[in-house]
Formats: structure tokens, sequence, C-alpha cells
């Protein structure tokens, strides 16, 4: 089988509060994540359930010793002739693509077959088209797909394709419609083995259908609207869900509105979030609240490495990083960047940026100490039977060394 690696080019390392932690590949798009996007349309029945993995990701220095028991590693070596190389931000479709040289979505390069030997420190800066390494001569075909041009663009595209992965998603597994829970509307709720409906459930699919993926469980009373995704092994109930995409392994209670969970992350108790973007290992205390629409009704402005950019979006609420925690009663106002292992609490209102690992109540916000931060995130790990390896705690040193201010560029 041709190899596959993903390619986080130089937009694309820009998306905090994610990238200082993370490659873009392994963010949520949709129902999955984009290297399982690419993992799907390429050789089908993906999607995290078992297919063919991509062999690596092309990503920033700082991320060479990324691991997450789930993820593949990010590739220091060469990329070998006739491999394909696609870049991370396109969510391509979950259908199947058809064979080429050159991938174009939407008047773009997708990915390519390269056509020599790559070795991956060409592509360290991330400024290197994939229009440069294709192979010459080869067979261009159009796919299709979206674009994530800005890290607000995960937000703004979920509710357009949910629905699509969902049906995609469930032709792929063969699932038929299920009438387990009360199903009210015109579009189908799908359960994969193992997911656990119990009584008193009622999905609202009037509006898109619902995926519920093995071993989740939806609590009783609990109100799902469609369109909607639900990780294996997530836990969710207890209030209206909708219009989300929840990852594996997390917690969900109290209101929740087109938002994404990448997984592994809590949200336990009541209070509502909505048009927001929570990373791996993220706890929000209870009463946490997310505000996603101004007053005024305009447009949100959203802080990012380049200075503050307007979102052209009514709705966001915040960006959670990994890691990211909240106390309790915690309120976040209109377009909020939380930053990676930041700590925060309190009575006050915090800005709307706010830096990695920062710790306290109100700022000037003091820096989580590193030693107590890894022996938080070991504990916190290890409740979900996941070790915190001795590579991840280099790219978490490495990202504490690297953490940006919100005053100034990195």
């Amino acid at each position: 089988m041709t190899d596959l690696f993903l390619y986080d080019d130089a937009t694309a390392r820009t998306f905090e509060p994610f990238s200082l932690t993370r490659p873009t590949s392994e963010l949520r798009a949709g129902a999955l994540l984009l290297r399982e996007r690419w993992e799907h349309a390429l050789w089908g029945g993906g999607g995290g359930g078992g297919g063919a993995r991509a062999a690596g990701v092309v990503s920033s220095a700082h991320l060479a010793d990324f691991d997450e028991p789930w993820s593949v590693g990010v590739v220091t070596g060469v990329l070998r002739k006739g491999s394909i190389l696609a870049n991370s931000r396109c969510a391509v479709a979950l259908v199947s693509t058809p064979a080429g040289d050159i991938w174009r979505c939407q008047d773009k390069v997708a990915a390519v077959v390269i056509g020599r030997d790559v070795d991956a420190g060409e592509l360290s800066t991330g400024t290197t088209t994939l229009e440069s390494l294709a192979r010459k001569g080869g067979r261009t075909v159009e796919i299709q797909g979206r674009w994530m041009d800005h890290v607000w663009d995960f937000i703004a595209t979920l509710s357009s394709m949910l629905p699509e992965d969902i049906g995609a998603l469930a032709s792929a597994s063969k699932l038929v419609p299920t009438g387990v829970g009360i199903i009210g509307g015109p579009h189908p709720v799908f359960l994969e083995d193992g997911a656990i409906v119990e009584p008193q459930v009622y999905f609202d699919t009037t509006t898109g259908p619902v995926l519920v993926r093995q071993g989740a469980t939806i609590q009783a009373f609990t109100r799902i609207v469609g369109p909607m995704a639900v990780g294996r092994e997530s836990l969710v109930g207890g209030d209206k869900i909708s219009g989300s995409s929840i990852g594996d392994t997390c917690k969900v209670h109290g209101e929740l509105s087109a938002t994404i969970f990448l997984g592994h992350s809590n949200k336990g108790h009541d209070g509502f979030v909505g048009h927001s973007y929570l990373g791996r290992w993220v706890n929000l205390g209870a009463g946490t609240i997310t505000s996603n629409l101004k007053n005024t009704y305009g447009t949100v402005q959203l802080w990012t490495p380049e200075g503050e950019r307007d979102t052209g979006l009514q709705f966001i609420g915040t960006l959670f990083g990994d890691h990211a925690k909240t106390g309790i009663n915690t309120s976040l106002t209109t377009g909020t960047v939380l930053g990676a292992g930041a700590n925060i609490y309190g009575s006050q209102m915090p800005p709307k940026a706010i830096p990695p690992f920062a710790w306290g109540e109100r700022p000037p916000y003091s820096t989580y100490r590193m030693d107590k931060f890894i022996e938080v995130a070991r504990r916190v790990m290890s409740r979900r039977h996941v070790e915190l390896s001795d590579r991840q705690i280099r790219v978490l040193s490495d990202a504490y060394e690297r953490r940006w201010s919100v005053e100034a560029k990195r």
C-alpha cells in the first residue's frame, strides 16, 4: 500500500491555541480527525475504526516527539518517491477518492504523489508547495472537501460537514437507522454496536442525523439535536446537546451547542458551552459558561499569533488548548482563546486571550510550574488509562518554553 503523509503547511502551524502542542492533522474537523478523513477517503473504512493508517505527519520541529496512542508520529526522515503527501488543512469529503497523481480541492492542490525522495527537512518551514513536489506529467483529479484556512473554520463548517460525515460513516459501516429512543424528525439515528441509549432519550432529527459510536452512552432525559456525532466510549447526558462533534472518551453534561470535543475532555457539569473547540485533556469546572454571541450581534474578533482578526462570524465561543482547565463558575467572553496548559479560576471574567500555562484568578497571571503541570497531566491521563510518555513530556516541556504572550507575536 502506498504510504500517506500529512503535511502541516505554514498556515496550519499558526492554528493557536492548538499548534503549540499538536499537529493540525490531529485536529477534529466534522466527525473525524483531519488525518482520519484522508485515510477514509483514500482507503475506505478508516475513521479511526481500524482501517489503514497514515505513515506519519510532517509538522513543526517542536512537535518532533509528538506521541499519542491513537495518533501517528511526526516524520523526521525521508518520504519515499511515490508516497502521497496531503495538505492537513484540506478536510476531504468522506467519499471514495479517485486514483491520480495530483488531487485538487476547490481550485487548490490538496495532495500529490511525490516524484522523488523528499527529506522532511525540506518541509521544515511549511512554505514548500505540494505542486513543486508532484510527479511530473501525472493525472490531475478533482475531489470534494473544504479548506480550513483559519482556526475558526472548524466551527464555521461544522453544521454543514456533520450530516455528510454521518451519512458516509453509516454507509461505510453498513449501519441501519435505529428505532431506539424517542425520535422526532425526518433524519435517521445510527447506533454502532455497543452504543447504549438509556430510556427517555429524545432525538430531534429535524435538522440532521445522529451517530452514536461504539461504547458511547446517552443518559436518560437527554435531548440530542442533530446533526450530532458522539464518539466512542463517551458519556453524554442531562440537557440539550445539539449540533456538536464529540470525540472519543469524553464526558458531556449541561447545555452544549455547535461545539467540537477533540477527545478525552470533560464538561461534567451544568453550564452553557457553544460554538467552541476543546482540545484534549480539557476539564471545565462546574458552571463554566462561554458566551458565543456579542450583545451587538456583530461579528466576533479573535486573537491570533498575527494579531486580532475579524472572523466574519456572528457566533464564536472559546477555543480551549490541550490540557486547559477552568475553575467553577468561570465565565468566558465571546471569542476567547485559552492557551494550552492554562489553569484559570475566579469570579472575574478573564480577558479574551489567556497565554499558555497561565495560572490564577485574574491578570496578570502567574505561570504554572512545569513540574506541577506534568504531575497533574500524568494523574489526569492515568484516570483514562493513558500513559504520559517521556516523548510527550518533551513536547509539553518544549511548548512551555515556547509559550506565546498575548501582547507580542511569536
